[in-house]
């Protein structure tokens, strides 16, 4: 098992890993030149970090994290970790607490005051793993607003 980040070249592994994540999202052509043109912008950006994991050349489980820089807490930057996914045929291996305990460790390095995680489940054991890769339930209240819903 290796965690390291993504690379112009894993496009397509991990727009198979995010059909895993969202079922119902329209999937993208990993060759088509608007797409590489998003993947590029979004690798050059050095907030933006996509980590994988991978298993006998396979890439099996993944996170982004953004870091946000911050005018508070003496200029601190914070961390925000989403798209957490891992292939249901590496489920239950410890992957994906491995990929996110990688990136809380890149965001305590960069000097990061807190890394907030959302998510969409009410499942009990989904929560649960996020509690065991470092996270703590009940310290804020999340909210989302969607266009759709915006008046």
């Amino acid at each position: 098992m290796n965690i390291r980040h993504a690379t112009l070249d894993d496009l397509p592994a991990l727009v198979r890993l995010y059909g895993f994540l969202a079922p119902s999202d329209q999937v993208l052509d990993p060759h088509d030149e608007n797409v590489v043109r998003h993947w590029e912008d979004i690798l050059s950006d050095p907030k933006l970090h996509y980590y994988l994991v991978e298993t006998d050349n396979q890439i099996v489980s993944t996170c982004t994290m953004t870091l946000v820089p911050n005018l508070t807490r003496g200029m601190r930057p914070y961390g925000l970790i989403e798209n957490v996914v891992t292939d249901p045929d590496f489920r239950k291996q410890g992957l994906g607490t491995k990929v996110l305990q990688h990136a809380l460790v890149e965001a305590w390095q960069a000097g990061c005051y807190k890394v907030m995680l959302l998510t969409g489940s009410k499942r009990e054991s989904t929560l649960h793993f996020y509690e065991k890769a470092g996270f703590k339930r009940g310290v804020k209240t999340g909210f989302v607003a969607h266009p759709s819903n915006y008046p």
